[in-house]
């Protein structure tokens, strides 16, 4: 609470100091910090005190108490008064900008960005200001999904840093508007753009930190462009990359030196968040590539750090990459045939929902998803039927969208009785005409889904073509899990077909790269089949014993932990399809779901 007055009152230093003492406290005397602050309105202070004065009340009670009221009227106060006050932009934008926080807190939208606007126009003389409140604005419209606005904001602050001589935050302000780009699917103007900022990224030279922390944001766009578009092999440089570069960062102290421009006065994020992002993009490229183990590892590491920073920090992004984590093992868990695991992890993600409505907002689309895919490993395919139709009355992701008719494709093909809308929805996701998104890894899947049905109702030569397409597909960029399942499904089309030594030779690979993941459902329906090929004497095949035994062994755990699932309380959240999650979750009498399709 620095007061920069020009010779100030001693009585104004004392109550200044008093008030700051109680706020720093441990823990905190805000109660008493105010009445300090308070008291200074006794001594009819000049306009540059009182204006001050009050900010600083605006920002305790805004920062400290739930007294919002009281501190809009003071954050109000601040703004109009400093306004009157030549060279106090300090104040005055510091005001504008608490202020514009507070009406978004209360839902005043329609108040915060007049707010901003009025500022940014008369900022333009305070380059550290006027970049901050552009970005301000830019964020307050993003959140409201007006993505167009904030990319025209980010590019008048990237043209205005320019201006001022500011390349680093320029790059900020390019990387940012880039972000908001690729969430718009805007591919066209994304590329040229990147390429801008990887050329302005390299040639500028100043503290190392900051360079480093532009190059993660340059390359976190990378991968994730990348990894939207199911290019798992192609991504690795920029991954391996992205690692190096957050090494070097995590290497780096922390320069205290400020910059001598003031409109470089920013960071992206700090080096812990960093680090944290950079496992999750990491998780999420071995989620893709089928390395389970690998994205385990990376979750645990993740999620440790988050509780550390979860301690000291509030900071909203630290519960989104939590969220997005927790949506990746779950869908490892299930994978590799732990679904009491996963279930609780998914009743996790709702307890964290319940604590932010916005992250419920931006979330409720997967977490229904993750329910509709859980349903499937337990086999209640009317519960996965909701929970898919749910999310897709939730999403306006294209790429969530074409996952989630995907999978709900495969439900109505188990079901074997659902032929009108199971065309309906395979006319939307036809990976050989008008395919909805540019995901390699979806398309690959929508191939296995035609190649699913067509084996269902007995066209082996068709499904074999469709099967191969996403053989080739999932091949060219490592997608195991694709190439695993292709391989099975053929292996069991050669089977029905008497072709027992193709058979073998597409099952034996398959099970080798499940074992791999591991993918124990793949391992099942491998061992299976190994089973049956094994009485068949072939010369290269597995003892008719070992592949029984294996079997076995893959049924009975599979059998387990769906007991073990379906016995949880959680399992409940199977029938919830509507509103914010359900705070208690009833226990229930044992598993009421069939065990066959285990077996």
């Amino acid at each position: 609470m620095a007061s920069n007055v020009e010779a100030p009152e001693r009585w104004y230093l004392a109550l200044l100091g008093f008030a700051e003492h109680f706020r720093t406290s441990s823990p905190p005397k805000i109660r008493l910090c105010v009445h300090c602050l308070q008291a200074v309105f006794q001594f009819k202070p000049p306009q540059r005190i009182e204006a001050r004065t009050h900010l600083q009340l605006g920002s305790v009670l805004y920062h400290h108490t739930k007294n919002s009221e009281l501190a809009r009227s003071h954050l109000e106060k601040a703004w109009f008064i400093s306004q009157q006050v030549p060279q106090f932009e300090d104040v005055k934008f510091e005001a504008a900008s608490i202020l514009s926080e507070l009406f978004c807190q209360q839902n005043l939208v329609d108040s915060a960005k007049p707010l901003l606007r009025k500022a940014i126009q008369i900022s333009q003389q305070t380059p550290y200001w006027h970049c901050r409140l552009l970005f301000q604005l830019a964020q307050l419209h993003t959140l409201e999904k007006d993505l167009v606005s904030a990319c025209d904001l980010l590019g008048v602050g990237a043209e205005y840093a320019r201006v001022v001589g500011s390349e680093y935050t320029r790059a900020l302000f390019l990387l940012s508007k880039g972000m908001l780009l690729l969430m718009e699917r805007k591919l066209g103007e994304v590329h040229p753009l990147l390429t801008l900022c990887g050329t302005i990224v390299e040639n500028w030279q100043g503290n190392p930190i900051q360079k480093e922390s532009l190059r993660v944001f340059f390359l976190v766009l990378q991968v994730t462009h990348y990894l939207d578009a199911g290019q798992v092999k192609s991504v690795k440089p920029c991954l391996k990359q992205l690692q190096q570069c957050i090494q070097t960062i995590s290497t780096l102290h922390d320069d205290e030196i400020l910059p001598s421009n003031p409109a470089d006065l920013f960071h992206w994020l700090p080096k812990e968040h960093m680090c944290v992002l950079v496992y999750l993009v990491t998780v999420m490229h071995s989620m893709q590539a089928g390395y389970l183990e690998k994205a385990q590892k990376y979750t645990d590491k993740a999620l440790m750090q988050l509780e550390k920073l979860k301690m000291l920090d509030c900071s909203p992004i630290l519960s989104t990459f939590q969220v997005i984590l927790l949506e990746h093992i779950i869908m490892c868990r299930l994978v590799t045939g732990h679904k009491a695991t996963a279930l609780q992890e998914i009743s996790q993600v709702c307890q964290l929902c319940q604590q932010s409505p916005r992250l419920f907002t931006n979330h409720a689309a997967q977490l229904h998803t993750l329910l509709g895919l859980y349903c499937i490993s337990v086999n209640c395919m009317d519960n996965a039927e909701a929970q898919f139709t749910t999310a897709l009355r939730l999403t306006t992701h294209q790429e969530l969208w074409t996952y989630i008719v995907t999978n709900l494709a495969s439900v109505y093909i188990r079901e074997g009785n659902r032929h009108q809308e199971l065309y309906s929805l395979l006319e939307r996701i036809n990976p050989d005409h008008n395919f909805p998104v540019s995901s390699h890894c979806l398309r690959a899947a929508a191939f296995y889904i035609r190649g699913l049905l067509s084996f269902f109702q007995g066209r082996y030569n068709e499904a074999k073509r469709f099967l191969r397409e996403t053989l080739k597909m999932s091949n060219a960029e490592d997608l195991n899990r694709l190439t695993a399942c292709s391989l099975v499904l053929l292996g069991h089309i050669f089977y029905v077909l008497g072709n027992h030594r193709e058979s073998n030779n597409m099952v034996v690979p398959a099970m080798q790269l499940a074992s791999k993941i591991p993918d124990m459902s793949v391992q099942l329906w491998s061992s299976a089949l190994l089973k049956g090929i094994s009485g068949f004497a072939l010369g290269n095949t597995m003892d008719a014993h070992e592949a029984a035994q294996m079997h076995q062994n893959f049924s009975q755990q599979l059998l387990q932990d769906h007991i073990a699932a379906c016995s949880l309380p959680e399992h409940n959240l199977i029938s919830w399809t509507d509103g914010p999650p359900p705070v208690q979750i009833q226990a229930q009498n044992g598993p009421t779901t069939s065990l066959a399709s285990l077996l």
